[in-house]
């Protein structure tokens, strides 16, 4: 039997620096838009007259779209390279935001706001960038690379969402998504720093599998299974507080100023959270480090809800939910990289995070909806909890051994 870890064999490849370089400079931008959608809520709700089922649904299609065309944007990069879905990707992001300001119906605000950026970050994100961190750096370096990358990640919300919110109350939240639609463009020349020299001429790598011989493996692993089920746990939770929150605090009497610092923290302290996450990866087991983030929400979670409300406790809550933010995608990513190899790495990521994406559209929706229901978000944080003590528990049987595949078979 031979071991998995049958890597592509590629030719001299792009230096460490450039690659996390550009890809977190990409990443940067990427997801520190992104998180800012929560503080467009209110003003766009009350100007068009929607209810906030109606934005959340947008969103929570948005999420869906990213999971859903994130699987084809792994396979394509895995194919043809990163670059040119990254390029793509920039493009439509940019049109997504100039039809996010300009929508006249609600419809159209979920065409553009939902499917069209969902589909712009799945060529923008962590899978895409994931897979070439994969075949470009070290297996020994791997995990950190990829807490490197989520820490940009962390950056962008805290870096941009203080701009987002001065942007909004400077020149009102149409000309402020125009704005970010021009600054989105900017990840167009990064993306030929990760032009990687074994995709030339659009000729991948040869490999071992198949695109579905990969998939159909990956599916019937109980492990992937796992880890595709905890993903939906971390989705759920992140997404709903990150659009939700801002109006949570508004509804109880907390200015708006204190949910913009809150999401500026939480992206501040998620820089620390992913680059400890990943580096851990290098050292202990990966089932366990995600099981401690997700009891560490759920927990977290349950204090900022009992304790009395304030600004000091929307604060406190926001730095300790910022180091468990986003610290769960370094040892995931690399453990489906260390379980399944690096050659199909952004097409098998896709998958995890469309599980991912499954969960942000339920947790951005039934936030929506449930309040719009009750008046009310407590349900939706109830279950928060109650998912992530679940999704601590199915984490810890992951086996983070290769898989052993037969040999291949020869051919006549």
């Amino acid at each position: 039997m031979q071991t998995q870890a049958t890597q592509m064999t590629t030719t001299p490849g792009l230096s460490m620096w450039q690659v996390l370089a550009c890809g977190a400079a990409i990443v940067t931008l990427s997801m520190g838009i992104r998180h800012g959608f929560g503080l467009w809520l209110q003003p766009i709700t009350q100007a068009q007259g929607w209810t906030r089922e109606t934005f959340a649904f947008a969103i929570a299609i948005q999420n869906l779209a990213w999971g859903t065309f994130g699987i084809f944007a792994g396979m394509v990069a895995d194919r043809f390279g990163a670059f040119r879905v990254i390029i793509i990707g920039a493009v439509l992001y940019g049109l997504g935001l100039v039809g996010m300001a300009l929508s006249p119906d609600a419809f159209t605000f979920t065409l553009t706001a939902g499917v069209l950026i969902g589909a712009a970050q799945a060529g923008t994100t962590y899978a895409v960038i994931y897979g070439v961190i994969g075949r470009q750096i070290d297996p020994a370096r791997r995990s950190w690379a990829m807490g490197v990358a989520a820490a940009a990640g962390s950056f962008g919300q805290f870096l941009m969402v203080p701009v987002e919110g001065f942007l909004i109350q400077g020149f009102g939240w149409q000309q402020a998504l125009l704005v970010l639609a021009m600054a989105v463009l900017l990840i167009t020349p990064l993306a030929f720093g990760l032009r990687e020299p074994g995709f030339a001429g659009g000729a991948a790598p040869e490999r071992d599998q198949t695109i579905m011989q990969a998939l159909r493996e990956a599916l019937k692993y109980p492990s992937f299974q796992l880890l595709m089920a905890g993903y939906f746990v971390c989705g759920f939770q992140v997404v709903f507080i990150g659009v939700h929150m801002p109006s949570y605090l508004k509804d109880k009497g907390l200015s708006p100023e204190v949910a913009s610092y809150a999401l500026a923290l939480i992206g501040l302290f998620n820089v620390l959270g992913t680059y400890i996450a990943g580096s851990l990866g290098q050292k202990l087991a990966k089932r366990k480090i995600l099981a401690a983030i997700y009891i560490g929400r759920a927990v977290a979670i349950s204090i900022f809800l009992w304790a009395p409300l304030s600004p000091t406790s929307v604060y406190i809550f926001s730095g300790v939910m910022g180091l468990l933010w986003l610290s769960t995608v370094p040892p995931t990513n690399a453990t489906v990289a260390g379980i399944f190899g690096v050659a199909h790495l952004s097409m098998l990521g896709g998958f995890v995070f469309f599980s991912h994406q499954i969960g942000s559209f339920m947790g951005v929706w039934l936030g929506g909806l449930l309040y719009d229901r009750t008046g009310s978000y407590d349900i939706v944080w109830y279950i928060s909890i109650a998912l992530g003590i679940f999704a601590a528990l199915i984490n810890l049987p992951v086996r983070e051994t290769p898989i052993h595949r037969g040999p291949a078979p020869v051919a006549a």
